[in-house]
């Protein structure tokens, strides 16, 4: 699968590149408002990106995420030596890119507001552990696609052999912050 629409798909997939809209930003937050784990990007020493699973600490998206790590950890060396990332969310149906810049920091009593039963259990320490960071990630653009469901799309293909018209791929959309 392409990255790019083919002149085949943009007709069905709308593309507002740069919109910072209220309602693209809250689009944004319907789509992630349920997804905890995200998929983080930073850049090694050596210029590679390096991706793994994180938890985002708050369900209420306003442009900002949170994350808890280790201050000595890959990811928070990482951030510190390059701080623009990428967090990357998925669910049925649906895909979120979110560029943007990174912090590190201790913390503690933003670590105390974002810790939970998990967090203890992960890190088995408090909060206030010198060792525990906190990672901040502000928004810069966030780009989503949000197709139909599999029935929706299935009647959507049937319809578009029978009727030689192109199905509904969705929505894509990129929104700045």
């Amino acid at each position: 699968m392409s990255d790019t629409p083919s002149s085949a798909s943009t007709a069905s997939t709308t593309s507002a590149t740069g919109n910072n809209s209220s309602a693209g930003i809250a689009k944004v937050h319907d789509l992630i408002k349920d997804q905890r784990t995200a998929m983080l990007t930073t850049r090694a020493a050596n210029g590679s990106l390096v991706t793994r699973p994180m938890t985002c600490q708050e369900a209420e998206f306003d442009g900002i995420l949170w994350f808890l790590g280790w201050l000595d950890g890959d990811a928070a060396t990482q951030i510190q030596a390059d701080p623009k990332v990428n967090v990357a969310f998925t669910k049925e149906g649906a895909w979120v890119s979110i560029a943007g810049t990174a912090s590190v920091s201790h913390d503690p009593a933003k670590a105390r507001e974002l810790w939970s039963p998990f967090a203890k259990a992960y890190f088995q320490c408090e909060a206030e552990d010198p060792k525990v960071g906190v990672m901040r990630v502000e928004a810069e653009s966030a780009e989503y696609w949000d197709s139909p469901g599999k029935p929706i799309q299935l009647l959507g293909i049937a319809k578009a052999l029978v009727t030689g018209s192109e199905p509904d791929q969705g929505d894509n959309e990129t929104v700045t912050f």
